[in-house]
Protein backbone atom coordinates (compact mmCIF):
# COMPACT_ATOMS: atom_id res chain seq x y z
CA UNK A 1 0.00 0.00 0.00
CA UNK A 2 1.39 3.39 -0.99
CA UNK A 3 -0.76 5.43 1.38
CA UNK A 4 1.07 5.75 4.71
CA UNK A 5 0.25 9.13 6.22
CA UNK A 6 -1.00 10.01 9.70
CA UNK A 7 -2.61 13.40 9.09
CA UNK A 8 -3.84 15.59 6.27
CA UNK A 9 -0.85 16.38 4.07
CA UNK A 10 -0.19 20.14 3.89
CA UNK A 11 0.47 22.06 0.68
CA UNK A 12 3.94 23.60 0.92
CA UNK A 13 4.13 25.40 -2.43
CA UNK A 14 3.24 29.09 -2.64
CA UNK A 15 0.92 29.94 -5.52
CA UNK A 16 2.63 33.28 -6.20
CA UNK A 17 5.91 31.50 -6.91
CA UNK A 18 4.09 29.45 -9.55
CA UNK A 19 2.77 32.58 -11.27
CA UNK A 20 -0.78 32.14 -9.97
CA UNK A 21 -2.78 35.09 -8.65
CA UNK A 22 -4.95 35.02 -5.54
CA UNK A 23 -8.04 35.08 -7.77
CA UNK A 24 -6.78 32.12 -9.80
CA UNK A 25 -6.07 29.88 -6.81
CA UNK A 26 -9.53 30.69 -5.41
CA UNK A 27 -11.02 29.75 -8.79
CA UNK A 28 -9.12 26.47 -8.61
CA UNK A 29 -10.77 25.82 -5.24
CA UNK A 30 -14.17 26.62 -6.74
CA UNK A 31 -13.60 24.08 -9.52
CA UNK A 32 -12.46 21.47 -6.99
CA UNK A 33 -15.57 22.11 -4.92
CA UNK A 34 -17.95 22.08 -7.89
CA UNK A 35 -16.50 18.82 -9.19
CA UNK A 36 -16.75 17.18 -5.76
CA UNK A 37 -20.32 18.24 -5.04
CA UNK A 38 -21.45 17.28 -8.54
CA UNK A 39 -19.79 13.88 -8.16
CA UNK A 40 -21.37 13.34 -4.74
CA UNK A 41 -24.79 14.20 -6.15
CA UNK A 42 -24.32 11.65 -8.92
CA UNK A 43 -23.66 8.94 -6.34
CA UNK A 44 -26.89 9.87 -4.53
CA UNK A 45 -28.89 9.81 -7.75
CA UNK A 46 -27.52 6.38 -8.66
CA UNK A 47 -28.23 4.93 -5.23
CA UNK A 48 -31.77 6.34 -5.42
CA UNK A 49 -32.29 4.56 -8.73
CA UNK A 50 -32.73 7.76 -10.73
CA UNK A 51 -29.74 7.03 -12.97
CA UNK A 52 -28.35 3.59 -13.82
CA UNK A 53 -24.60 4.08 -13.46
CA UNK A 54 -21.88 6.37 -12.14
CA UNK A 55 -18.09 6.15 -12.18
CA UNK A 56 -16.49 8.58 -9.80
CA UNK A 57 -13.62 11.06 -9.97
CA UNK A 58 -13.59 11.73 -6.23
CA UNK A 59 -9.97 12.08 -4.98
CA UNK A 60 -8.86 12.78 -8.56
CA UNK A 61 -10.01 16.41 -8.62
CA UNK A 62 -6.60 17.85 -7.76
CA UNK A 63 -5.10 16.13 -10.79
CA UNK A 64 -7.78 17.36 -13.17
CA UNK A 65 -7.95 20.94 -11.93
CA UNK A 66 -4.18 21.33 -11.69
CA UNK A 67 -3.74 20.02 -15.24
CA UNK A 68 -6.53 22.17 -16.68
CA UNK A 69 -5.02 25.37 -15.33
CA UNK A 70 -1.67 24.51 -16.90
CA UNK A 71 -3.24 24.25 -20.37
CA UNK A 72 -4.51 26.95 -22.69
CA UNK A 73 -8.25 26.40 -22.72
CA UNK A 74 -9.80 26.26 -26.17
CA UNK A 75 -6.37 26.01 -27.80
CA UNK A 76 -4.70 22.90 -26.44
CA UNK A 77 -6.32 19.49 -26.90
CA UNK A 78 -7.54 17.16 -24.15
CA UNK A 79 -8.21 13.43 -24.56
CA UNK A 80 -9.50 12.44 -21.10
CA UNK A 81 -10.54 9.24 -19.39
CA UNK A 82 -13.56 8.35 -17.30
CA UNK A 83 -12.33 9.85 -14.00
CA UNK A 84 -11.74 13.26 -15.56
CA UNK A 85 -14.89 15.02 -14.38
CA UNK A 86 -12.82 17.72 -12.66
CA UNK A 87 -10.55 18.18 -15.67
CA UNK A 88 -13.57 18.65 -17.92
CA UNK A 89 -15.28 21.03 -15.48
CA UNK A 90 -12.13 23.12 -15.09
CA UNK A 91 -11.72 23.24 -18.88
CA UNK A 92 -15.22 24.74 -19.19
CA UNK A 93 -17.78 21.92 -19.19
CA UNK A 94 -21.06 22.93 -17.56
CA UNK A 95 -22.60 20.73 -14.85
CA UNK A 96 -25.80 20.37 -16.86
CA UNK A 97 -23.80 19.00 -19.80
CA UNK A 98 -22.61 16.18 -17.57
CA UNK A 99 -26.03 15.63 -16.00
CA UNK A 100 -27.68 15.27 -19.42
CA UNK A 101 -25.24 12.46 -20.20
CA UNK A 102 -25.78 10.87 -16.79
CA UNK A 103 -29.53 10.72 -17.41
CA UNK A 104 -29.18 9.85 -21.12
CA UNK A 105 -31.33 12.80 -22.12
CA UNK A 106 -31.77 14.78 -25.32
CA UNK A 107 -29.19 17.54 -25.53
CA UNK A 108 -26.33 15.45 -24.14
CA UNK A 109 -23.37 17.10 -25.92
CA UNK A 110 -20.97 14.20 -25.38
CA UNK A 111 -22.68 11.45 -27.34
CA UNK A 112 -26.29 12.55 -27.91
CA UNK A 113 -27.32 10.07 -25.17
CA UNK A 114 -25.73 7.09 -26.95
CA UNK A 115 -22.71 6.46 -24.74
CA UNK A 116 -22.26 5.70 -21.05
CA UNK A 117 -21.64 8.78 -18.87
CA UNK A 118 -18.09 10.04 -18.29
CA UNK A 119 -17.12 9.72 -21.96
CA UNK A 120 -16.42 13.43 -22.13
CA UNK A 121 -16.55 15.16 -25.51
CA UNK A 122 -16.97 18.87 -26.21
CA UNK A 123 -15.81 20.26 -29.53
CA UNK A 124 -15.81 23.89 -28.39
CA UNK A 125 -13.30 23.01 -25.66
CA UNK A 126 -11.16 20.63 -27.77
CA UNK A 127 -12.17 17.72 -25.50
CA UNK A 128 -12.14 14.49 -27.49
CA UNK A 129 -14.27 11.48 -26.58
CA UNK A 130 -12.53 8.26 -25.68
CA UNK A 131 -13.62 4.69 -26.25
CA UNK A 132 -14.70 2.42 -23.41
CA UNK A 133 -11.75 0.00 -23.73
CA UNK A 134 -9.04 1.46 -21.50
CA UNK A 135 -5.85 2.98 -22.98
CA UNK A 136 -7.25 3.29 -26.51
CA UNK A 137 -7.12 7.07 -26.14
CA UNK A 138 -3.31 7.01 -25.84
CA UNK A 139 -2.38 6.12 -29.46
CA UNK A 140 -5.21 8.36 -30.62
CA UNK A 141 -3.69 11.26 -28.67
CA UNK A 142 -0.27 10.45 -30.10
CA UNK A 143 -1.75 10.63 -33.58
CA UNK A 144 -3.30 14.02 -32.85
CA UNK A 145 0.04 15.26 -31.51
CA UNK A 146 1.78 13.99 -34.65
CA UNK A 147 -0.70 15.95 -36.76
CA UNK A 148 0.24 19.09 -34.80
CA UNK A 149 3.92 18.49 -35.55
CA UNK A 150 3.21 17.96 -39.25
CA UNK A 151 1.09 21.12 -39.43
CA UNK A 152 4.00 23.15 -38.10
CA UNK A 153 6.42 21.56 -40.56
CA UNK A 154 4.06 22.11 -43.48
CA UNK A 155 2.80 25.52 -42.38
CA UNK A 156 4.17 27.45 -45.43
CA UNK A 157 2.49 25.08 -47.87
CA UNK A 158 -0.74 24.99 -45.87
CA UNK A 159 -0.90 28.77 -45.60
CA UNK A 160 -0.19 29.11 -49.32
CA UNK A 161 -3.16 26.83 -49.94
CA UNK A 162 -5.40 29.08 -47.85
CA UNK A 163 -5.36 27.21 -44.53
CA UNK A 164 -4.93 29.04 -41.24
CA UNK A 165 -2.29 27.41 -39.03
CA UNK A 166 -1.30 28.65 -35.59
CA UNK A 167 2.34 29.66 -35.32
CA UNK A 168 2.43 28.16 -31.84
CA UNK A 169 2.46 24.45 -31.14
CA UNK A 170 -0.72 23.07 -29.60
CA UNK A 171 -0.18 20.59 -26.78
CA UNK A 172 -2.15 17.36 -26.44
CA UNK A 173 -2.86 16.05 -22.93
CA UNK A 174 -4.28 12.59 -22.44
CA UNK A 175 -4.89 10.83 -19.16
CA UNK A 176 -5.45 7.31 -17.93
CA UNK A 177 -5.30 5.15 -14.83
CA UNK A 178 -2.20 3.23 -13.77
CA UNK A 179 -3.94 -0.04 -14.62
CA UNK A 180 -4.16 1.01 -18.26
CA UNK A 181 -0.37 1.27 -18.47
CA UNK A 182 -0.37 -2.55 -18.64
CA UNK A 183 -2.13 -2.37 -22.01
CA UNK A 184 -0.23 -2.60 -25.28
CA UNK A 185 -1.68 0.73 -26.40
CA UNK A 186 0.36 2.44 -23.67
CA UNK A 187 3.63 1.07 -25.09
CA UNK A 188 2.73 1.83 -28.68
CA UNK A 189 1.74 5.42 -27.92
CA UNK A 190 4.83 6.23 -25.85
CA UNK A 191 7.18 4.52 -28.28
CA UNK A 192 5.77 6.61 -31.13
CA UNK A 193 5.82 9.77 -29.01
CA UNK A 194 9.45 9.27 -28.08
CA UNK A 195 10.61 8.65 -31.64
CA UNK A 196 8.91 11.74 -33.05
CA UNK A 197 9.24 14.04 -30.00
CA UNK A 198 5.52 14.68 -29.98
CA UNK A 199 3.94 17.59 -28.03
CA UNK A 200 2.13 15.07 -25.83
CA UNK A 201 1.54 14.79 -22.10
CA UNK A 202 0.48 11.40 -20.77
CA UNK A 203 -0.99 11.99 -17.32
CA UNK A 204 -1.37 8.77 -15.34
CA UNK A 205 -3.71 8.81 -12.33
CA UNK A 206 -2.13 6.26 -10.00
CA UNK A 207 -4.99 5.63 -7.57
CA UNK A 208 -3.47 2.33 -6.34
CA UNK A 209 -6.10 0.02 -7.86
CA UNK A 210 -7.08 -1.24 -11.30
CA UNK A 211 -10.62 -2.09 -10.22
CA UNK A 212 -9.59 -4.65 -7.55
CA UNK A 213 -5.97 -5.26 -8.57
CA UNK A 214 -3.46 -3.39 -6.36
CA UNK A 215 -0.64 -1.52 -8.02
CA UNK A 216 2.05 -3.95 -6.81
CA UNK A 217 0.39 -6.69 -8.86
CA UNK A 218 0.35 -4.52 -11.98
CA UNK A 219 4.01 -3.69 -12.52
CA UNK A 220 7.48 -4.61 -11.27
CA UNK A 221 8.89 -1.06 -11.33
CA UNK A 222 8.29 1.18 -8.33
CA UNK A 223 6.82 4.04 -10.33
CA UNK A 224 4.89 4.32 -13.59
CA UNK A 225 7.10 7.30 -14.45
CA UNK A 226 10.19 5.05 -14.30
CA UNK A 227 9.09 3.70 -17.68
CA UNK A 228 9.68 7.05 -19.37
CA UNK A 229 13.42 6.44 -19.76
CA UNK A 230 12.78 3.41 -21.97
CA UNK A 231 11.02 5.64 -24.51
CA UNK A 232 13.49 8.52 -24.39
CA UNK A 233 10.93 10.90 -22.89
CA UNK A 234 10.80 12.94 -19.71
CA UNK A 235 9.21 11.35 -16.63
CA UNK A 236 7.86 13.05 -13.51
CA UNK A 237 5.97 12.12 -10.35
CA UNK A 238 3.66 14.45 -8.42
CA UNK A 239 1.27 14.32 -5.47
CA UNK A 240 -2.16 14.07 -7.07
CA UNK A 241 -3.81 15.49 -3.97
CA UNK A 242 -1.79 18.69 -4.15
CA UNK A 243 -3.37 20.79 -6.88
CA UNK A 244 -0.52 23.31 -6.90
CA UNK A 245 2.11 20.61 -7.32
CA UNK A 246 0.11 19.05 -10.16
CA UNK A 247 -0.15 22.46 -11.82
CA UNK A 248 3.59 23.01 -11.49
CA UNK A 249 4.57 19.65 -12.98
CA UNK A 250 2.04 19.79 -15.82
CA UNK A 251 2.96 23.41 -16.64
CA UNK A 252 6.61 22.41 -16.97
CA UNK A 253 5.56 19.60 -19.31
CA UNK A 254 3.41 21.99 -21.36
CA UNK A 255 6.31 24.41 -21.74
CA UNK A 256 8.63 21.62 -22.86
CA UNK A 257 6.11 20.31 -25.39
CA UNK A 258 5.40 23.75 -26.81
CA UNK A 259 9.12 24.37 -27.18
CA UNK A 260 9.53 21.20 -29.25
CA UNK A 261 11.20 19.19 -26.48
CA UNK A 262 8.83 16.26 -26.74
CA UNK A 263 6.61 14.13 -24.57
CA UNK A 264 6.31 13.90 -20.78
CA UNK A 265 4.96 10.95 -18.81
CA UNK A 266 3.52 12.23 -15.51
CA UNK A 267 2.48 9.96 -12.66
CA UNK A 268 0.05 11.70 -10.30
CA UNK A 269 -0.23 9.66 -7.11
CA UNK A 270 -3.61 9.59 -5.39
CA UNK A 271 -5.92 7.08 -3.71
CA UNK A 272 -9.36 6.05 -4.91
CA UNK A 273 -11.50 5.64 -1.83
CA UNK A 274 -14.80 5.20 -3.68
CA UNK A 275 -15.67 1.88 -5.32
CA UNK A 276 -14.38 1.52 -8.87
CA UNK A 277 -17.89 2.34 -10.07
CA UNK A 278 -21.45 2.05 -8.84
CA UNK A 279 -21.32 -1.63 -9.88
CA UNK A 280 -18.34 -2.42 -7.63
CA UNK A 281 -18.16 -3.52 -3.98
CA UNK A 282 -14.68 -2.51 -2.84
CA UNK A 283 -15.17 -4.16 0.57
CA UNK A 284 -14.23 -7.45 -1.07
CA UNK A 285 -10.62 -6.40 -1.73
CA UNK A 286 -9.58 -3.76 0.84
CA UNK A 287 -10.18 -2.78 4.45
CA UNK A 288 -12.04 0.28 5.74
CA UNK A 289 -8.89 1.27 7.66
CA UNK A 290 -6.97 1.48 4.40
CA UNK A 291 -9.68 3.63 2.85
CA UNK A 292 -9.64 6.06 5.79
CA UNK A 293 -5.87 6.41 5.41
CA UNK A 294 -6.36 7.17 1.73
CA UNK A 295 -8.70 10.05 2.52
CA UNK A 296 -5.79 11.95 4.08
CA UNK A 297 -4.66 12.71 0.52
CA UNK A 298 -7.99 14.44 -0.27
CA UNK A 299 -7.24 17.47 -2.49
CA UNK A 300 -10.26 19.50 -1.35
CA UNK A 301 -9.51 19.99 2.37
CA UNK A 302 -5.81 20.33 1.59
CA UNK A 303 -6.40 23.32 -0.67
CA UNK A 304 -8.99 24.69 1.76
CA UNK A 305 -6.42 24.50 4.57
CA UNK A 306 -3.85 26.27 2.38
CA UNK A 307 -6.25 29.09 1.53
CA UNK A 308 -7.15 29.61 5.18
CA UNK A 309 -3.47 29.70 6.16
CA UNK A 310 -2.85 32.31 3.46
CA UNK A 311 -5.90 34.35 4.58
CA UNK A 312 -7.52 33.95 1.15
CA UNK A 313 -10.53 32.00 2.40
CA UNK A 314 -12.87 32.90 5.24
CA UNK A 315 -15.81 31.02 6.69
CA UNK A 316 -18.16 33.49 5.04
CA UNK A 317 -16.57 33.06 1.61
CA UNK A 318 -16.50 29.29 2.00
CA UNK A 319 -20.22 29.26 2.86
CA UNK A 320 -20.95 31.47 -0.17
CA UNK A 321 -19.04 29.12 -2.45
CA UNK A 322 -20.86 26.10 -1.05
CA UNK A 323 -24.20 27.82 -1.64
CA UNK A 324 -23.23 28.80 -5.18
CA UNK A 325 -22.09 25.29 -6.02
CA UNK A 326 -25.19 23.68 -4.49
CA UNK A 327 -27.40 25.96 -6.59
CA UNK A 328 -25.47 25.05 -9.76
CA UNK A 329 -25.75 21.32 -9.07
CA UNK A 330 -29.45 21.62 -8.19
CA UNK A 331 -30.12 23.51 -11.42
CA UNK A 332 -28.17 20.99 -13.49
CA UNK A 333 -30.16 18.13 -11.99
CA UNK A 334 -33.46 19.93 -12.53
CA UNK A 335 -32.73 20.67 -16.18
CA UNK A 336 -31.60 17.11 -16.84
CA UNK A 337 -34.67 15.59 -15.19
CA UNK A 338 -36.99 17.89 -17.13
CA UNK A 339 -35.28 17.26 -20.46
CA UNK A 340 -36.96 14.71 -22.77
CA UNK A 341 -35.41 11.45 -23.85
CA UNK A 342 -34.31 11.29 -27.50
CA UNK A 343 -36.90 9.89 -29.88
CA UNK A 344 -36.19 6.29 -30.96
CA UNK A 345 -35.91 7.33 -34.61
CA UNK A 346 -32.96 9.58 -33.70
CA UNK A 347 -30.77 6.62 -32.74
CA UNK A 348 -29.32 6.09 -36.22
CA UNK A 349 -29.45 9.69 -37.41
CA UNK A 350 -25.75 10.61 -37.20
CA UNK A 351 -24.57 7.04 -37.77
CA UNK A 352 -26.30 5.61 -40.83
CA UNK A 353 -27.72 7.34 -43.89
CA UNK A 354 -31.48 7.02 -44.15
CA UNK A 355 -31.48 7.46 -47.92
CA UNK A 356 -29.06 6.72 -50.73
CA UNK A 357 -27.85 9.94 -52.33
CA UNK A 358 -24.88 8.40 -54.09
CA UNK A 359 -26.77 6.52 -56.77
CA UNK A 360 -24.65 3.48 -56.03
CA UNK A 361 -27.58 1.23 -55.22
CA UNK A 362 -29.76 2.43 -58.06
CA UNK A 363 -33.38 3.43 -57.72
Amino acid sequence: MAVEVKELLPITQRHEELGLSDETVLQMYYHLLLSRRLDERCWVLQRQGRVPFHISGIAHEGIGVGAAYALRKGFDIVHPYYRDLALSIAMGMKPVEFMLALYGKKGDPHSAARQMPSHFSLRRLNIISGSSPVATQLPQAAGIALAEVLKQKLRPQLEAAGFRVSREMRVVLTSTGEGSTSEGDFHEALNWAGIYKLPLIVLVHNNQYAISVPVWKQMAVKRVADRAAAYGIHGAVCDGGNVLEVYQVVKEAVDRARAGEGTTLIEAVTYRWTPHSSDDDDRTYRTREEVEQGKLRDPLPRLRDYLYRRSLLTQRLEDELEERVRAEVDEAQRLAEEAPYPAPEEALAPVFATEDRSGWWGE
